[in-house]
């Protein structure tokens, strides 16, 4: 209400101070939409020229448990909670360990919640769920069209941002410090222009010999500028050296860490870095250093993995473990074709360039799980990243039939596998002969998601190293943090986390403009 000044006349109540949101990933955006739906304006910072961060790219989904789309009584919270504790690992447990569990517990709790506000509050179909590796349920949720998850959510919450008034969206726009005042208070960004553009969703290339513009963005401030897995010749190389090589899922982009622990954060799980068992080798460009994900839900819905026409991990243990089986000494000799223990590279210059680690590996769906990803198979056979074939046409066709048979005879029930996979997706080829029609592609690991980040709370509060208090005026989500997945994330948890600290960080943040504004 206007405040009476004593002379008849009322003032205009205060309007709202901006929060400046950094990264337009799905951590960002879920940020930005808890902060305009309670009337505070928004100005999104995003360095490249498209939004929509890496989230835009996930394609196996998002946990939740439960909900209404899983059998009643199938999953719990609890259930998701002891998985993540497992794929964290008891190590990495023993150091701060209440931290951590109040971290997890709050992901898990808020999984539900989080399916029920993209589902009912934004529209998205989430549908469709499937069972990745290292959980005991079928918990990842995506939805039953032509899209992929990640892209469904980003796209849908951009739409919606930029239809707001209250939204600015800066692309092409790189934050280059944060400002905090003399009593420690976090009140803004310097940003620097590269033919950035300020209509939401816009895109603008620099253009070269323009000086760029450097300006000072005045505000409270939520993070979610991501890790720092495409940092290869930086933070990635500082922290593990022994990736050097490794191919990437992430643009070669540098980590934004540093602009936190400039102003006191702290960083935590910094040398735990997520290696993806299944990146595409692109048979047009083998030795790309950036390469597509090959989404796990394809291994969820049945997919398989063979080296030399043999099967030799299941599938859906954790990423870390697949990983492991991979790059293992045990690969076996080089087989170009197909399988090979690792092959390097130069894929710049002889001179200058590190060469490229690959381990290539053959994912093959047989076409009942094919039809379970049709949307994703046919995306890959679109861009040449997987084929349809036949047993017999494949390298060691006469090993990969047998290896095909013992799978179809496990899915049946009528023997146990070996390799302890009990649950086999949508896989329905029963008798497998040479002419069995199936989709294969090859794989090899890739340096996917960087675990460590700034210390922070459940609140979404970045903690200051000295005091181990919260910064005021600083809020992080995403990838930009540590503490949540340690050793190992499960596949579906980085959108995950993206929602439930997203949201916190602008309830919080708009909690925090409320109350400075009364």
């Amino acid at each position: 209400m206007a405040a009476d000044t004593g002379t008849g006349t009322r003032t205009p109540p205060k309007a709202p101070a901006r929060v400046i949101v950094v990264g337009s990933g799905l951590a960002g955006l879920s940020a930005s939409s808890e902060l305009v739906s309670r009337n505070i304006p928004v100005h999104i910072v995003e360095r490249q020229q498209k939004p929509g961060g890496n989230s835009i790219k996930a394609s196996s989904g998002i946990n939740g448990a439960p909900t209404r789309y899983q059998p009643p009584g199938s999953d719990s919270a609890a259930s998701f909670y002891e998985d993540t504790l497992r794929s964290v690992s008891a190590e990495v447990m023993a150091t701060m360990t209440a931290r951590r569990q109040s971290l997890i517990s709050t992901l898990t709790n808020s999984s539900a919640s989080a399916i029920n506000w993209l589902v009912d509050e934004k529209g998205i179909d989430l549908s469709r769920v499937a069972q990745l590796g290292g959980h005991s349920h079928a918990r990842t949720h995506r939805g039953a069209g032509t899209t992929p998850p990640g892209a469904s959510i980003v796209l849908t919450l951009l739409k919606q941002l930029k239809e707001n008034p209250l939204v600015k969206l800066e692309t092409g726009t790189t934050v280059t410090k944060v400002l905090k005042s003399d009593n420690n208070e976090v009140v803004g960004v310097e940003v620097q222009r590269n033919g950035s553009s300020s209509e939401a969703g816009g895109e603008a290339e620099a253009e070269v010999g323009v000086e760029t513009e450097v300006e000072v963005l005045k505000g409270p401030v939520v993070f979610t500028s991501g890790g720092f897995a495409g940092d290869s010749k930086g933070i990635l190389a500082h922290y593990r050296p022994d990736l050097a090589g490794y191919p990437s899922t992430n643009e070669a982009l540098p980590g934004s860490q540093g602009l936190l622990t400039e102003i006191g954060a702290q960083l935590l799980d910094m040398d735990l870095v997520q290696i993806h068992p299944t990146g595409f080798i692109d048979p047009k460009e083998p030795y790309k250093a950036t390469k597509f994900l090959a989404a796990e839900m394809l291994r969820g819905e049945g997919g398989i993995l063979l080296r030399h026409g043999s099967r030799f991990i299941d599938e859906l243990q954790t990423r870390k473990v697949v990983t492991g089986a991979i790059t293992s000494a045990a690969a076996g000799p080089v087989d170009m074709n197909e399988s090979m223990s690792e092959s390097m590279h130069d894929s710049e210059s002889e001179s200058k360039s590190v060469p490229v680690k690959q381990w290539h590996t053959l994912l093959l769906l047989d076409e009942g799980a094919y039809e379970a990803a049709k949307a994703h198979v046919d995306f890959y056979l679109w861009k040449g990243l997987m084929r349809k074939t036949t047993v017999g046409e494949l390298n060691h066709a006469d090993t990969t039939l047998e290896s095909i048979k013992t799978y179809s005879a496990v899915v049946q029930g009528k023997a146990v596998d070996p390799l302890g996979r009990t649950t086999f997706g949508r896989w329905k080829l029963s008798d497998p002969t040479l002419d069995s029609v199936v989709y294969v592609g090859t794989v090899t690991p890739v340096v996917h998601y960087t675990m460590g980040g700034v210390v922070f709370t459940p609140n979404a509060e970045v903690l200051d190293a000295t005091t181990g208090m919260p910064i005021r005026g600083l809020w992080a989500a995403g990838e930009i943090t540590g503490g949540i997945h340690g050793a190992n994330r499960l596949g579906g948890s980085s959108l995950l986390e993206c929602v439930v600290f997203g949201r916190i960080a602008g309830q919080n943040a708009a909690a925090y403009v409320e109350g400075k504004s009364q």
